[in-house]
């Protein structure tokens, strides 16, 4: 017979009410697509500062004002508002109540971007494409932590430059070198496309959908902040240096100014893969977090 111990600290469980979610996904979706987070509008100004050419220097001056205006008036800073993706830190000691957790995300989507006359771009069905009206459904991406709190970040990502994101599974032989090549490849065939200047996610490693995932996740760190690994810092710097010399530029009318930045995660991989992701954000690299 097994008899199961229970400590008294385990019986401290937090609850938080779904309604709050709501509210909360809501603000986060209308906010997140209101105002630029600062470290982006910096990244522009320093990149307008080495910029050589004028077009490139006109536009990031441009994405400077359309970010202010966009904050001062309450309106999105692109007509694409993009797919509601929701990461979660859910803490093991919480006790959610009063609704389904994934339901009041979707409704907290459907609140916000009805209540922020944000365009909807969400289909139900990928093939049959009927716009659902609401822009849900949400990707949700729910990750268990230790602690009494729920941390909601919410990263609308727009379409131009999910469509021009990539994942290959490379040969383990190909290494560092072959994913070098896959990253500058990716951004090069993208063009002007994803609206540049650029923040690119790298992921390393793990599985085919878990690399997704960490591309996609690099896209949330601070622009330019480094990797905490030496090795890996020293390749965000590298592959960044040799984008730029892509000459794409702003919007793609050239320059020196493709990327603001390439975050690279990583995670460990099987003997015989060695995937890589890269998922490409445009200039508007919009996030907003809450902790509840």
């Amino acid at each position: 017979m097994l008899t199961l111990a229970y400590s008294r600290r385990s019986l401290a469980i937090r609850t938080v009410d779904c309604n709050i979610i709501i509210d909360e996904v809501a603000r986060l979706c209308q906010e997140a697509n209101f105002k630029l987070e600062e470290d982006v509008v910096e990244s522009f100004k320093r990149s307008c500062e080495s910029e050589v050419s004028q077009s490139g220097k006109e536009i990031l001056n441009l994405l400077v004002e359309n970010a202010t205006i966009a904050a001062t008036e309450s309106i999105p800073m692109c007509q694409d508002t993009g797919v509601a993706v929701v990461f979660v830190e859910l803490g093991q000691d919480v006790q959610l109540v009063n609704g389904d957790f994934s339901e009041a995300i979707n409704e907290g989507v459907r609140k916000g971007y009805r209540e922020g006359y944000l365009r909807k771009s969400m289909v139900g069905h990928p093939l049959e494409r009927v716009n659902t009206g609401d822009n849900t459904p949400a990707v949700i991406h729910l990750k268990m932590v230790s602690g009494d709190k729920v941390k909601i970040t919410v990263a609308p990502k727009g379409g131009g430059s999910e469509n021009m994101s990539a994942l290959k599974m490379l040969k383990p032989a190909e290494g560092v070198e072959g994913a070098k090549k896959f990253v500058l490849d990716t951004v090069q065939n993208a063009g002007p496309n994803p609206c540049p200047p650029l923040i690119i996610g790298v992921g390393i490693g793990g599985t085919m959908e878990k690399c997704a995932l960490l591309a996609k996740e690099a896209l949330l760190r601070p622009v330019g902040q480094p990797h905490s690994l030496p090795d890996i810092a020293k390749l965000e710097q590298e592959l960044l240096a040799k984008i730029n010399r892509l000459g794409i530029g702003p919007a793609g009318l050239g320059g020196l100014t493709t990327a603001l930045a390439v975050h690279i995660e990583i995670f460990g991989a099987h003997i015989a893969s060695l995937p890589v992701a890269v998922n490409i954000n445009c200039h508007a690299a919009r996030h907003k977090t809450v902790v509840i």
